[in-house]
């Protein structure tokens, strides 16, 4: 029986987009800076998020005046001491501290006045401690002032307790945190780590392909052929997507096994989730490399409108409600953003199915988007 028209029409589209493929797979392997963006660059990235960064204050080093030394002053130093957000450094006058403080050796030092016990004993007193923080480093200083407080405050609760210890029965006070049990910033940082990991795969990869071509003469031999756009995009866009997806089941590997990171929600999810971002990226990046047909050009816009966006405005590391209104608004068309939750969501909550599909629309829309300019900037002539 004689094939159809339309069978070999289609058979043909098959032919093109397997070759496609395969040509753009061989490409993959030969280029050392494929390898080096998609395997080297994550595991860096990887391994300074989950090693080298941390939000958490621990041991900060601040210094201590101690003009009183009365018992009630030596217990509040010993509770200073002993605990592990500070590492202090005890004095008796504040001048020998000054150095130390222009120097950065202590973020800020705590007074504790000679009229500490006098003040104690006053019911309408207001707390006999002066704070001096180092303003240089605005969020430092905050914690440092907050810290101090609490600690002020968890003392004299404790003192008022071994006061009425007949009176009053013990009292064990035990703090209950939702999804970081142990306030580790370091799972925060890592899962959403992932998707500026996952941007700069996405973005910059495909954004030297198209560009590739035209600078090396190859896209003018693929333009005299009957290859149709939406082969053309499909072809160059499936071998980075599986490329792309390698390295982030490399990345929550390592994430879970070497850096404790939990997944509490199921991997088939966390597979989807990556899957729509990374279509979505690679549309960016492919539309970048269309419209520049340049690499230094494509390589440099991808990282301005890619990387710092995704960085900056995705919640990633600042939080979005405390930005100005417009820059807010901003937000809504940066597809980072809806991932970042998606991830923290499903890394430290587990499937919110309502959350996760929510954020899953706005990603799918922006993709389609970015494909659908670069189909229709991609065109079959050579001017």
């Amino acid at each position: 029986m004689q094939k159809t028209l339309a069978e070999e029409m289609r058979q043909g589209r098959w032919r093109r987009l397997r070759a496609l493929m395969t040509k753009e797979s061989f490409q993959i392997v030969r280029d050392p800076s494929t390898i080096l963006i998609s395997v080297v660059l994550p595991l860096i990235l990887l391994f300074l998020y989950g090693y080298g960064v941390s939000l958490d204050l621990n041991h900060l080093r601040i210094g201590l005046v101690l003009e009183d030394t009365a018992p009630d002053a030596q217990r509040f130093a010993k509770s200073m001491t002993d605990d592990p957000y500070f590492d202090v450094k005890i004095v008796r006058d504040r001048r020998e501290l000054m150095d130390d403080l222009m120097r950065g050796d202590i973020r800020g030092f705590v007074v504790v006045p000679s009229y500490f016990t006098a003040f104690r004993y006053r019911p309408d007193a207001v707390a006999p401690i002066q704070v001096i923080a180092d303003g240089s480093e605005p969020n430092t200083a905050n914690f440092l002032q907050n810290y101090v407080r609490g600690a002020f405050n968890n003392w004299l609760i404790q003192e008022k307790l071994s006061e009425d210890v007949k009176l009053l029965p013990p009292v064990n006070v035990k703090p209950r945190y939702w999804y970081n049990e142990q306030l580790e910033s370091r799972f925060f940082l890592l899962s959403g780590s992932l998707a500026i990991i996952m941007t700069l795969i996405g973005t910059l990869l495909t954004a030297l392909v198209v560009a590739r071509e035209w600078e090396r003469g190859t896209m003018e031999a693929m333009m005299s052929t009957n290859v149709g756009v939406v082969e053309l995009v499909v072809g160059k866009i499936l071998p980075y997507f599986v490329l792309g997806m390698v390295s982030m089941t490399i990345c929550v590997v390592l994430s879970v096994l070497v850096f404790g990171l939990p997944l509490r929600g199921s991997f088939l999810l966390l597979a989807l989730v990556s899957a729509v971002f990374l279509f979505c990226a690679l549309g960016f990046g492919l539309m970048i490399s269309t419209m520049s047909k340049n690499q230094a050009i494509a390589s440099q816009i991808a990282i301005t409108a890619g990387f710092l966006p995704a960085y900056i405005l995705s919640g990633f590391l600042f939080e979005i409600a405390s930005m100005p209104p417009w820059i807010q608004l901003l937000t809504y068309i940066i597809p980072a953003k809806y991932f970042v939750q998606c991830l923290q969501t499903i890394f430290m909550v587990g499937n919110v199915w309502g959350l996760v599909l929510f954020n899953l629309l706005p990603m799918l829309g922006i993709g389609f988007i970015f494909f659908f300019i670069t189909a229709r900037k991609t065109v079959k002539r050579l001017d």
